[in-house]
C-alpha cells in the first residue's frame, strides 16, 4: 500500500515514488489503496498539481489496484493514540486491518521511528519508497543514485 505523499511524488517527479507507481504498473505486486488515500490524493492534485490530474486518472485506471474498506469513525477512535495526525489514523488503520505486507510513505507521520510511532511499527512494516525499491524490488544503491535527482 501507498500513501498520498507516493501517488503526488510518483506522478509529479520520475524518481523513487515514481519507480514504485511503475513497479505496480507492470503487475511487480499488487497495490492496494483506500479509498481516503485516493480522496486525498484527488484534492491535492487540484490544488498543488492541476497539469498531473489526468495523469493520475490514468495511472489509478490502468494499476489495477485492490481497494481495500475504510475502518469505521469507531475504530478509528478506539485508535486515536496510534498516530499523531488523527487525520492518517484511517490510513494506518485501514493498512493494519488489510494486512497489507508493506505501506510505503515519505510522511515523517508514518516513517518516523520514534515515540509517536512505535506502536503504528509494531504493526506495520513502513518504508521509505527508496528502502522499498531497495529491499523487496531488488535495486542496487548505484540504481537508486542514478534516479535521486532526475528529472
Amino acid at each position: 500500500m501507498v500513501d498520498t505523499t507516493v501517488l503526488l511524488a510518483g506522478t509529479v517527479w520520475p524518481r523513487w515514488p515514481y519507480e514504485v507507481l511503475q513497479h505496480a504498473l507492470r503487475g511487480d505486486f499488487q497495490l492496494v489503496l483506500s479509498r481516503t488515500v485516493i480522496q486525498e490524493a484527488v484534492r491535492k492534485f487540484s490544488e498543488k498539481f492541476p497539469l498531473y490530474t489526468q495523469d493520475f486518472e490514468v495511472f489509478l485506471a490502468e494499476c489495477g489496484y485492490e481497494h481495500i474498506p475504510e475502518p469505521s469513525s469507531q475504530v478509528v477512535l478506539a485508535h486515536r493514540d496510534l498516530m499523531r495526525d488523527i487525520t492518517d489514523i484511517p490510513i494506518a488503520v485501514a493498512a493494519i486491518d488489510a494486512g497489507v505486507d508493506f505501506f510505503i510513505s515519505e510522511d515523517k507521520d508514518f516513517t518516523a521511528r520514534d515515540q509517536t510511532t512505535a506502536s503504528l511499527h509494531q504493526r506495520l512494516r513502513v518504508m521509505l519508497p527508496g528502502a522499498f525499491l531497495r529491499q523487496v524490488m531488488g535495486w542496487t544503491g548505484e540504481e537508486l543514485e542514478a534516479i535521486r535527482h532526475r528529472t
